[in-house]
């Protein structure tokens, strides 16, 4: 995808410098976390789509968007990667967090995050491969393994599979001046009918 021109893009390059901007790219990386959690959150995953409505459930939607959303950012140029690498980082704080507010101990932390870190990394590259092979066969095998733990041909999985796609379309349409800013857009998940069009 053709991205911005060079001087917009060194222009971020310079907006993104640590020690110049923390604070703005750190408000910019929250709102676009945000969004995706509040994405994930959305009723109709858990009602029209099947995702279980369970502490996992509501992980692996986190997580499967934090992936689309890095997915659409890792192979650009720096200013993009820095913002892919930000919302990962970002998400690995907040999972942390939730494991400490639900009582976890210091010690049981750091095994708990290396298996979420391993979900990660394993489910994103589940994930590219099925997406830049333009499999469907293999993105719902991967939703079906990884959210549903159900068969593959079944209707909330294809479901799923439908609004991945239209996902990534549409975040591979957003200019990188939009998630630089820290606006995100998704389609809203609103059943399988809306989504194959």
């Amino acid at each position: 995808m053709a991205h911005s021109s060079r001087s917009f893009k060194d222009a971020m390059f310079k907006l993104f410098r640590p020690s110049k901007t923390r604070a703005a790219f750190r408000a910019t990386i929250e709102r676009l976390y945000g969004a995706i959690v509040a994405q994930s959150r959305r009723e109709a995953f858990y009602t029209d789509f099947g995702v279980p409505d369970t502490l996992e459930g509501r992980f692996e939607m986190v997580l499967l968007h934090t992936i689309l959303v890095c997915h659409r950012l890792k192979d650009g140029v720096e200013a993009e990667r820095a913002l892919s690498q930000g919302v990962f980082d970002t998400f690995a704080s907040d999972m942390d967090r939730t494991l400490r507010e639900m009582g976890i101990g210091d010690l049981s932390v750091p095994k708990k995050m290396k298996k979420i870190g391993g979900a990660f990394y394993g489910r994103a590259a589940a994930y590219d491969t099925a997406l830049a092979a333009q499999d469907d066969g293999l993105l719902t095998a991967a939703l079906a393994r990884n959210i549903f733990e159900t068969d593959a041909d079944a209707r909330p999985v294809s479901a799923l599979a439908a609004y991945v796609r239209a996902a990534v379309r549409e975040l591979a349409a957003t200019p990188f001046e939009s998630l630089a800013r820290g606006e995100l857009s998704l389609p809203r998940p609103e059943g399988d009918a809306r989504l194959t069009s």
